[in-house]
Formats: C-alpha cells, sequence, structure tokens
C-alpha cells in the first residue's frame, strides 16, 4: 500500500476525482468492556484533504484515531485504509501501510533525547538514506528540534514537545497523519504556529485527520469535517458550512 520511495514532503499530484477514499470507516463500533464509545460512526477521508473530528469531551474523537491505529480494538464495522481492511491489523503493521497518528498528551519518551524520540517514528523503515533526508526536512520544519536534539525530550517546552510528536509521526513517512489535541495547553501564540505547520505538512502532500477542541481553529485549517456527539456522527460538511451553522456555532464556536 506504500509508496517507499515518495518522501512526505513532496506533493502526489492531482488527485482523480473518481478514486476511493483514502480513509473509510464504515459503522465503526468500539467497546470499553460494558461501554460503548462509538456507535456505528461512518466517515470518508479524500487523499490530500484535512478533515476534523470536532465535539465536547466523551464525543468519541480520540476513540476513533485510536481504532484507526490499532490502538483499541473494534467491535463491529470496518476501516479500509487504501482501499484494504485494517481491521485485526497490528498497529505497527498500519505503521508500514502509511499511517502515523500524534497522541493526544504527546506520548513522547521523557528520558530519550529529541534525537532518540526521531529516530524511535522511523523504526519500521530500512530506506536509511531516505530516512535521513526525511530528518533533515522535519528539522526545517521544526528548527527548534535542531537545537535541542541532545536534551532529553522531558525538558521540552508544551509547545516544544508537540512538535516533537508531530515530527516523529512524519519520520514514519505517512499517507495519513492522525492529530489528536495538538493544541492542548499550549499558549495562543504556540497555537497559531502549530496550525501554520498543520497547513504547510498538509500542502506538502499529507493527508491529515485532525481531532481539535479549538473547533474555530479546526474548521479554519480543514476541507471538511464531522461532528461526533456520544459516540455517533451527527452533522458532516465542508468546514465552511459548519463554521457558518447555527447548531455548530452555539455549541462549539461559542457564538
Amino acid at each position: 500500500m506504500r509508496d517507499e520511495g515518495r518522501p512526505f514532503a513532496l506533493l502526489t499530484g492531482t488527485r482523480d476525482e473518481t478514486a476511493m477514499p483514502l480513509l473509510e470507516l464504515t459503522n465503526l463500533t468500539v467497546h470499553y468492556d460494558a461501554i460503548c464509545a462509538l456507535h456505528g460512526v461512518s466517515l470518508c477521508v479524500e487523499d490530500g484533504q484535512i478533515v476534523t473530528l470536532i465535539g465536547a469531551n466523551g464525543a468519541g474523537k480520540s476513540t476513533t484515531l485510536r481504532a484507526i491505529s490499532g490502538l483499541c480494538r473494534i467491535s463491529g464495522g470496518d476501516i479500509r485504509f487504501a482501499g484494504e481492511s485494517l481491521r485485526g491489523v497490528a498497529a505497527h503493521d498500519i505503521v508500514r501501510a502509511g499511517i502515523a497518528h500524534a497522541p493526544e498528551g504527546r506520548g513522547i519518551f521523557a528520558n530519550l533525547t529529541v534525537e532518540d524520540n526521531l529516530q524511535l517514528g522511523a523504526y519500521v523503515r530500512r530506506d536509511r538514506a531516505a530516512v535521513a533526508r526525511d530528518h533533515d526536512e522535519v528539522l526545517t520544519l521544526f528548527p527548534r528540534l535542531r537545537e535541542r536534539l541532545t536534551q532529553n525530550a522531558g525538558t521540552l517546552s508544551g509547545g516544544e514537545q508537540q512538535m516533537l510528536a508531530m515530527g516523529r509521526a512524519l519520520l514514519a513517512r505517512p499517507r495519513l497523519l492522525l492529530l489528536d489535541e495538538p493544541s492542548l495547553g499550549l499558549a495562543p501564540q504556540l497555537v497559531q504556529t502549530i496550525f501554520q505547520i498543520i497547513r504547510t505538512i498538509n500542502a506538502r502532500g499529507t493527508t491529515i485527520l485532525l481531532v481539535e477542541q479549538n473547533a474555530h481553529m479546526a474548521l479554519a485549517v480543514a476541507h471538511t469535517g464531522y461532528v461526533l456527539e456520544c459516540g455517533h456522527v451527527v452533522l458532516h460538511d465542508t468546514a465552511a458550512a459548519l463554521a457558518a451553522s447555527d447548531t455548530v456555532q452555539r455549541a462549539y464556536l461559542g457564538l
């Protein structure tokens, strides 16, 4: 499913409108013991897009990303990536297939250096020359990390840790990048920086599925969006249409 020769920074060309979605969830159901967290969620992510999931805490947004990346078990339905089912596929094989996940809370290894954390992102790759090129690309995208390669990751600021989580995910050379709450706990100025980087990553050819509490910023960068409530998709439209919706404005934009 992956093109091992395609650096994450290169555009893949014009999208064929007749092609299948890059990612498709069909009637996805996930349980945590007796609790149903997702109730038949269906959504599509087209190649080259930014798609955002918005909703209140507990709506099922993070669970959706965890199901896609193989970190929680699917009870029903299916997840198809590039036309192939991911149901029952191990998490490390999902990374090999072309999906990388920057989780909520960043998930960095605090006692390892910034460089070690980055190298872990490329753990499943064997194309060492391409890894070196992508490593340099990541450090160009996140210049603060270049200055801190030998520091322990736990000594970084919150914004720097978020940059590290995103850079580590990019070193897996994903076709699809899952971002879970990238602005969480960051100062407003850093939020602007992170979202500009998200735009840049997408413009360079990486498809993004974004979970974000800051619905205003998420809808500003996304092409399309889904609103989740209590594990159900209740709205789906272009990002511009959702931002203009009275329902979304009242519930999520504070208008």
